[in-house]
């Protein structure tokens, strides 16, 4: 089965080219923006005798671009991600490009499975009590024009993927990442804190953070983009989850000494509700960064379930512990990720 992997040469990417190599799936065709990434790509496929790795350079906004990768393909991945940038560069990334890729997708003579990487921020949590479950049950965000910029774009980019499915039919299956973390990737993600003047803002305090490690992730798509249900949704985190503050004073502890300030969810809160009323008085001079909306989204302290994954037979490949460890080990020797 020839299978396209959008974002092939990613932090996430690359791990999902060698999961499929590993479930036996070796004719992948890998889109790349940079050709420079192949290299990495090759030096996967190496380690698999039978790989058959094809290399299309492609930019996602452009739809003439895009068809000639989706051609022959009887599945397509879409890993391709939109982490930075103005409001409207993170829109065009998600929503438009993923537009031109089902277009090209419904344009294909013969059925194609998709796989879309969604994201945990598509679900509705502000609505939730505080520490409530959350799983593939919890409803879609209602207000996703109240979260930040990357949930609001992944939240269309999903109801995009839903609406193409209903008009044309083709099998649909949707992960929803946690905070994948590794090498190569970032050392926080903001459910722990943010940089701000010369300090580090502890906002997650004893909150369970829903992590899972770049290769468990990867295998959790490589399972469901075989095993899945069309369909269906499955959120992605690991097991043996930790908390905010054990993930923080483990960092300190195996990469570098770092100043932090705690931040009680209540003093948050109150700081959150003084800066969105400040923001509505200055009518938005003063961008609204945190509100009582964010915050309930972010660090009201939910639990989370991986069931669901586990019961289409994929299990993480390495502990929470092992991930954290060996995250830390590259983390020393990157410290420009530390932002």
């Amino acid at each position: 089965m020839k299978i396209l992997v959008t974002g092939a040469g990613g932090f996430l990417g690359k791990a999902i080219v060698d999961r499929l190599l590993a479930h036996g799936q070796t004719d992948l065709r890998c889109m790349l923006r940079d050709t420079s990434k192949a290299r990495g790509l090759e030096a996967i496929a190496a380690r698999y005798p039978q790989a058959k790795l094809e290399f299309v350079t492609a930019n996602l906004r452009n739809l003439v671009e895009i068809a000639p990768a989706v051609a022959g393909c009887e599945m397509v991945i879409h890993a391709a991600a939109a982490l930075k940038g103005s409001p409207a560069e993170m829109f065009m990334d998600s929503v438009v490009a993923s537009r031109n890729l089902l277009e090209s997708v419904v344009n294909e003579l013969r059925p194609i499975r998709v796989v879309l990487v969604s994201s945990f921020g598509v679900m509705g949590v502000a609505e939730l009590p505080r520490g409530a479950m959350v799983d593939e049950n919890t409803p879609l965000e209602q207000h996703p024009e109240r979260r930040d910029v990357y949930a609001h774009s992944k939240w269309r980019q999903e109801q995009l993927f839903w609406e193409y499915r209903a008009k044309y039919g083709f099998e649909l299956v949707v992960l929803r990442p946690g905070v994948i973390y590794g090498p190569g990737g970032g050392h926080f993600s903001t459910r722990v804190g943010l940089n701000l003047f010369g300090r580090f803002l502890h906002l997650g305090g004893n909150n369970v953070l829903p992590l899972t490690y770049v290769d468990n992730c990867a295998e959790a798509i490589a399972v469901a983009a075989l095993s899945g249900s069309d369909g269906e949704v499955y959120n992605v985190v690991d097991d043996d989850l930790v908390t905010s503050k054990q993930y923080l004073a483990a960092y300190k502890k195996h990469v570098r000494k770092v100043r932090s300030v705690p931040v009680p969810y209540f003093a948050l809160m109150w700081g959150s509700k003084m800066v969105e009323r400040y923001s509505e008085r200055s009518k938005g001079q003063l961008p609204a960064i945190f509100t009582p909306y964010k915050t309930r989204a972010m660090w009201a302290g939910n639990q989370f379930s991986n069931a669901k994954l586990k019961s289409i037979g994929w299990r993480p490949l390495i502990s929470t512990r092992e991930g954290m460890e060996q995250a830390f080990a590259a983390f020393r020797t990157q410290p420009e990720k530390a932002k």
